[in-house]
């Protein structure tokens, strides 16, 4: 797929995305934070979006598809200037990896982690970035949804276990799977 612009002849290439799930305090957001350092200090040409902040609004504008529209919008933007490497992170993208492949527009090669954590390990991380008053109803969504992603997610996405390990040693898990370097 071609997009027009200055870059059109940059983006040839066939598109990759890798979509990183798992319940509240499991670690997606540090992981692909890790992830974008390794793969920055091996010089390799990727962009990270939160697909929390797609749609964060009150009222939630869900039944808008508004995460899919800027998902669209954003990706778009990044492949005219050459990306073809996204790394995607958001608690059920494990579940909507082909609705939210469709929004990027250009078939890519998809990709996906479930990261996992057991009750113990996911209160021990939310306790340290919840207040008080937010705490406990994180601390009951994370179950609930553990349980759903547990149920749900297609069995040919990758399941990594972040028990005991630390944020570079998932990444290193990760980068070995993705075959990105």
């Amino acid at each position: 797929m071609r997009f027009p612009g200055p870059y059109a002849e940059a983006v040839e290439e066939r598109s990759e995305v890798l979509f990183i799930g798992g319940r509240s305090g499991v670690g997606k957001s540090s992981l692909a934070l890790e992830l974008h350092w390794r793969l920055a200090a091996q010089q390799v040409k990727h962009c990270v979006i939160e697909g929390d902040n797609l749609d964060q609004a009150y009222p939630p504008p869900w039944e808008h598809n508004l995460a899919e529209k800027n998902l669209s919008d954003m990706w778009r933007n990044y492949r005219a200037l050459g990306y073809r490497r996204l790394i995607y992170t958001n608690t059920v993208s494990v579940l909507e990896t082909e609705v939210l492949a469709a929004a990027m527009g250009d078939d890519p090669i998809v990709r996906a982690v479930l990261l996992r954590a057991s009750d113990d390990t996911a209160a021990r991380r939310l306790e340290g970035r919840e207040t008080a008053t937010t705490l406990e109803l994180h601390l009951t969504r994370s179950r609930e949804r553990a349980a759903e992603l547990e149920q749900q997610t297609p069995s040919w996405v990758w399941r990594v276990s972040t028990d005991g390990k630390d944020v570079p040693t998932v990444a290193r898990e990760i980068l070995e799977l993705l075959g990105w370097t």
